[in-house]
């Protein structure tokens, strides 16, 4: 007799805890059938083959490999790779890299764009620079950072090195781009690692009380910036990006300072849960970095951090629970101060600084995390802070040596860069070989004396803080000023910082107009100096050596163009620098030497006249006259009515006879 729809359900439920017997038996079913059906249970439930399972795990693995190779084969988003090409040999940072850490913020921030060989030569010594707008050099970048300042007396020091020390700060950025940029700056074998970072610990890119925002896991944030690199986490952030400015307020402003609009969570009580975690952040992240580049053999330097402690009030002041506010505080500090009390007045003034509910500059905190650093991690770390203060008339810093609440002056930031490069000395980072000068006051102020700077810079930089103090939180947004009422260039000059800041003209183009505009104006010592600041920033750019060596060999300025004529040729050599390095040298009467740059220029182009003809002046002198008369003769082939040949060829036939 069949099973019924009851006994069958039962067999269902309970045929894997009974055997058909225990079925035949307790329930007087007919064993065939039970074990028939009891087969065709075992047939449904019987479990698939592994493959099966492998297939499932594949096909999602296989459907994500193939949209990266689509994405990547179609030039999906931006390449967010750390090091780009700048020329078959040289690298440099990604000016697109700022988009790994803003997702909603227009104009990213960039750096200043210094190179380096794609392969480090033996002779190298590189060290790299980190952090935010402090360590760019904010507001005299590209020249300005302390990163030149131990550039250039390397440069002076170690002539016979390849100096390369390539600052990738960025404006507005925090420990995070740092921990992201490590492993990157590793795989280029540098010498040393300069740290100076701390204060956008909270409105910076990704901080926990940032407009550019992933939460406050900081795990979470660092896997999201690992997994930067892959095409599908940007088609992710751009549909996110893209739903976010459909639901956003139109109001929302996308003007003003990058300063002014990185702050979402403007009111951060000392000591609150949100003020603990940026320390979190900070500690955990430097120190995960640290880590690295200790196992990387890799040697560091960081530095405490300054702010203006001084002259700068409170941004926002409240009493909050039991504390009190940072007005009233910063206010004692000042009748202290009035009094002569610099230690209590340094204190009130610290202690004003860590009320501030706008945690634009970084809490004492920061800096105690960073000193402990040293011990934790042995390495040495600059009180940059107390060496600040004893460079104040007062004691307290102030705007003596800051130009707002957190940027140094250009004797700030040379200041800097003295202090690091005296841990370098002393602790033994420095190149290979004794320094070409001793005395350590004489390096120091070669350096200062040499500094690449011009008076264009100079007005860029004070044009900037005047609009970085002509927006919140400096001032309230309804009291702005148009850039026309605000800037008012009185000066070529003055016109072109204020073409480069508000019609976004390129900084390279303004700086070789003011070049122009000197030699038009026969300023020469200003068109000197205006054009080594442009070769100093773009080594690569060959012929900006050339365009200031043919302008001044033009004037007559010799000597003068020497230096840019070895700057090029040490660069690149080529027929236009071995020719006339050849030639200057062989008006000083330094003809062996002469003659070596001649014969390479020949060999770069064998129909130059006048190298032929020099080189003829130079065998002369030498009494190689069957050679000089061969050199003369080429000459006249190629310029038959060269009248100095002609003259130089009749004296040597008879010389030769």
């Amino acid at each position: 007799m069949a099973l019924s729809n009851k006994q069958k359900k039962f067999i269902e439920k309970n045929w894997k805890k009974y055997s058909a017997e225990k079925f035949v038996k307790e329930f007087n079913l007919d064993k065939s059938e039970v074990e028939e059906y009891i087969t065709k249970l075992k047939e449904a439930h019987k479990p698939a083959p592994k493959i099966f399972y492998v297939i499932l795990i594949i096909i999602p693995i296989l459907f994500f490999v193939l949209l990266e190779l689509g994405l990547r084969l179609f030039n999906y988003g931006y390449n967010l790779d750390q090091w780009v090409e700048v020329t078959h040999t040289s690298l440099a940072l990604n000016p697109e890299i700022g988009k790994r850490y803003f997702y909603t913020t227009q104009t990213i921030p960039e750096s200043i764009q210094d190179i380096f060989d794609k392969d480090k030569s033996p002779n190298s010594f590189r060290v790299f620079v980190l952090g935010g707008s402090s360590a760019a050099g904010y507001p005299y970048m590209p020249l300005g950072s302390f990163s030149r300042y131990i550039r250039q007396r390397l440069e002076h020091n170690y002539p016979q090195t390849k100096v390369e020390v390539i600052n990738i700060g960025l404006t507005a950025v925090n420990s995070y781009t740092i921990r992201d940029f490590i492993p990157g700056v590793i795989e280029q074998n540098p010498d040393l690692v300069v740290i100076y970072a701390g204060h956008n610990e909270y409105y910076g890119a990704l901080g926990v009380g940032s407009m550019e925002s992933l939460g406050k896991s900081r795990s979470f944030i660092n896997l999201v910036l690992y997994l930067n690199k892959y095409k599908i986490t940007q088609l992710v952030r751009d549909f996110i990006s893209w739903f976010s400015t459909q639901i956003a307020s139109d109001s929302e402003s996308t003007t003003g300072t990058l300063m002014s609009r990185m702050a979402m969570d403007q009111e951060i009580v000392y000591n609150s849960e949100v003020y603990e975690l940026g320390i979190e952040q900070f500690d955990g992240n430097i120190s995960e970095s640290l880590e690295m580049l200790s196992k990387a053999n890799v040697n560091v330097i960081m530095g405490t951090l300054v702010s203006n402690l001084r002259d700068q009030t409170p941004f926002i002041s409240k009493a909050a629970e039991d504390l009190p506010s940072a007005n009233e505080v910063y206010s004692k500090a000042k009748i202290s101060l009035n009094d002569g009390l610099i230690e209590e007045a340094d204190s009130l003034f610290r202690y004003a600084k860590d009320l501030d509910l706008l945690r634009f500059r970084a809490p004492e905190k920061i800096n105690k995390t960073i000193l402990s650093f040293a011990d934790r991690y042995n390495i040495p770390v600059v009180n940059l802070e107390s060496i600040f203060s004893k460079n104040d008339p007062v004691g307290i810093i102030g705007n003596n040596l800051m130009t707002d609440h957190l940027h140094p002056t250009l004797d700030g930031y040379m200041l800097i860069g003295k202090s690091f490069y005296n841990v370098m000395i002393e602790e033994r980072y420095l190149p290979d070989g004794l320094p070409s000068i001793s005395n350590l006051d004489k390096q120091d102020s070669i350096t200062i004396a040499d500094y690449r700077f011009s008076k264009l810079d100079s007005v860029i930089a004070d044009y900037k803080i005047k609009q970085l103090k002509n927006d919140w939180p400096f001032i309230n947004r309804q009291r702005k000023l148009s850039n026309e009422k605000l800037l008012m260039p009185k000066t070529y000059i003055d016109s072109l910082a204020y073409q480069y800041l508000t019609d976004k003209k390129a900084w390279l183009d303004i700086q070789r107009e003011a070049a122009s505009y000197y030699l038009k104006t026969n300023q020469i010592n200003l068109f000197i100096n205006q054009t080594k600041v442009l070769t100093h920033q773009y080594p690569v750019l060959y012929e900006l050596n050339n365009y200031a060596a043919n302008n001044l060999l033009q004037r007559g300025f010799i000597d003068e163009a020497f230096y840019f004529i070895n700057r090029r040729y040490h660069l690149s050599p080529d027929a236009f620098s071995s020719k006339w390095l050849g030639i200057i040298l062989l008006s000083k009467e330094n003809y062996n030497d002469a003659i070596n740059y001649l014969e390479e220029s020949l060999r770069y182009n064998v129909n130059d006249e006048q190298v032929l003809y020099n080189l003829a002046g130079a065998y002369s002198q030498l009494k190689e006259y069957n050679n000089a008369l061969e050199k003369v003769k080429q000459a006249l082939l190629i310029k038959p009515d060269y009248e100095a040949a002609i003259s130089l060829k009749s004296q040597l036939e008879k010389v030769a006879k």
